[in-house]
């Protein structure tokens, strides 16, 4: 049987806010005739005992009294079972007598009028029917009204408390949408308990994230706009087609959704093939590591300078995706996995020669027959063989090796992992990527108040959740650390240019850290393999920085790590 829908309680401070007014009058009303229409179903009297011990007598007496019940709603099945046999001979009869109406006119005529007596007999008991379900369905629509009086309520609250920025396509669909998601989940579960209040709080965090969602998309489609427009044909044809207005918003929520989630197109069979090729090639390179001496004899010394082999399944994948655009078979792209593994990995030795000298003695006897000992230094070649292991990191070459609609597409893949975290298990896959959700942090207002650092979180803060790509430098392509604050600082006032980490920290004056303040730079070193800064990010003040990690969000610089590879503060110059 459906739930009831919530009666929800206000608070007086919500009953006094203009912009709540008019949801909660609706409620109320609603409320009010869902109890009615409740109230108006028939009661039955159910005959119940109640069994009472008196102790003076120490005999049990027994009480019989009838108890009001809601009365069960009648069920059309009953009816169709109870009616089917008498259903079934009658047609059975009209069918014979069918067959020889043509013969006789008489027959036909009385026949026509038998069929209508029986006709008018079920009408009258279908009107009893339903007359006895009345009062169950004006109670059902009343509370589907007071369904819709409640969502009204909730999206509106959501609506005050979650303001969608403007110029944002589809951000309010997004967030009623969300609400009403987290309403029917909520109401399914049991999870309302009357007050308005808590009831409005478990939506909130679904209209918080439909906004965030809502900005990524927007995002998505500007960098994407070919794709949207593919995507809006599409689903024009389907409305055309279908012709459906209940219909169109599924599609819609459809097409959006295909552009946006970016799902793998290609089979298991050809992703996996794909990854264990690729894992063979590594296994194949560390057996000759091994083994480099047994199959490169002949030299005095080996020096070895080895990177360590691996790679992210994901990104293997995602990249084969994007560079073939779109689904792909084993066959297909052998070539290419040739091709990604000798350009991460390269192994090469170096042999460095030098002369040496080394002592030899010999017996030697003398003309008078006696013998001596000689010793002299025979000069020789000494080869060292230095053998080095580069892994480029399979994820650096995408901006190499693509254009930038393709780095655009390998992003996208990788902030959602193709809609298939399954396929990699971390168990299994010891270096696959997870999804990962960006730290919420709220900046405090009164450091908006300054308009140049205010400027740049309106830009910065665009871009949170987008997943790290080396050498990315704008939106369609995504970002790396000093890509994002090259872009952030670009379009905010400055003009710089595109400038690496170590580039950006020398236009900057240092600044100590009890100096600091909200829109100085934040840079570290040693967070990979690179001479000079490694690392920047934008400081917001209290310990917290915005930068490019995996994917784009806040950090707190005060940890471990961050302090561990702390360079320095830097001020921008004046723009």
């Amino acid at each position: 049987m459906e739930k009831r829908a919530p009666r929800l309680q206000f608070k007086q401070e919500e009953r006094t806010d203009p912009t709540l007014e008019k949801p909660i009058w609706k409620v109320d009303r609603a409320t009010a005739k869902a109890n009615q229409a409740q109230a108006d179903i028939p009661k039955k009297k159910v005959l119940r005992k109640q069994r009472t011990f008196d102790k003076p007598t120490g005999k049990t007496k027994v009480r019989l009294y009838f108890e009001e019940a809601d009365k069960k709603k009648p069920s059309k099945l009953t009816h169709a079972v109870r009616d089917a046999p008498g259903n079934a001979a009658l047609m059975q009869f009209h069918r014979e007598i069918r067959q020889s109406e043509n013969e006789n006119v008489g027959v036909e005529a009385a026949h026509k009028n038998e069929e209508a007596a029986e006709t008018g007999g079920r009408l009258m008991r279908s009107a009893h029917r339903s007359h006895k379900l009345k009062p169950y369905r004006k109670s059902a629509k009343a509370e589907k009204r007071l369904d819709r009086a409640n969502l009204g309520y909730l999206q509106k609250k959501a609506a005050r408390d979650n303001p969608q920025p403007s110029g944002i396509p589809l951000a309010h669909w997004r967030q009623k949408r969300a609400v009403k998601k987290q309403y029917a989940a909520a109401k399914r579960t049991g999870q309302f308990a009357g007050s308005a209040g808590k009831a409005a709080g478990n939506t909130a965090k679904a209209a918080k994230a439909a906004a965030r969602e809502s900005k990524r998309a927007a995002a998505f489609f500007a960098r994407h706009p070919n794709g949207f427009l593919i995507a809006a044909g599409v689903f024009l044809v389907l409305v055309l087609l279908f012709n459906v207005l209940s219909s169109s918003s599924v599609l819609l929520e459809g097409a959006l959704s295909g552009v946006a989630a970016s799902t793998y197109p290609s089979t298991d069979d050809a992703m996996l093939g794909a990854e264990a090729a690729y894992a063979q090639k590594e296994a194949d390179l560390q057996n000759e590591i091994d083994h480099y001496q047994e199959q490169h004899p002949g030299y005095d010394e080996y020096h070895y300078s080895l990177d360590k082999i691996g790679h992210d399944p994901y990104v293997l994948v995602s990249i084969l995706t994007a560079w073939h655009g779109g689904e792909w078979t084993l066959d297909e792209v052998r070539d290419t996995l040739s091709a990604l593994f000798a350009k991460e990995c390269q192994l090469t030795q170096n042999v460095e020669t030098e002369t040496r000298t080394r002592t030899e003695t010999d017996t030697v006897t003398d003309p008078d027959g006696t013998t001596h000992t000689e010793t002299w230094q025979v000069p020789y070649t000494y080869t060292v063989c230095n053998v080095k292991l580069h892994n480029e990191d399979l994820s650096h070459l995408p901006i190499s090796i693509m254009n930038e609609d393709q780095v655009g597409v390998y992003s996208m893949y990788m902030s959602t992992l193709g809609n298939r975290p399954d396929l990699f298990p971390s168990s299994t896959y010891p270096n696959a990527s997870t999804l990962k959700t960006p730290t919420e942090y709220d900046i405090p207002p009164e450091e908006m108040t300054d308009a140049r650092f205010a400027a740049m979180m309106t830009e910065a803060q665009k871009y949170i959740g987008y997943p790290y790509v080396w050498g990315g430098s704008s939106p369609k392509t995504s970002f790396d650390c000093s890509g994002y604050v090259s872009w952030v600082i670009n379009h905010s006032g400055w003009s710089v240019g595109r400038l690496s980490a170590q580039d950006l920290c020398d236009i900057c004056t240092p600044v100590s850290p009890a100096d600091a303040k909200p829109g100085d730079l934040v840079f570290f070193t040693g967070t990979y393999d690179t001479p000079g800064v490694s690392h920047v990010g934008i400081y917001v003040g209290n310990g917290m920085m915005l930068a490019a990690g995996d994917p784009i969000g806040y950090s707190n610089i005060e940890t471990s790590y961050w302090q561990s590879h702390f360079y320095t503060f830097g001020r921008l110059p004046n723009p």
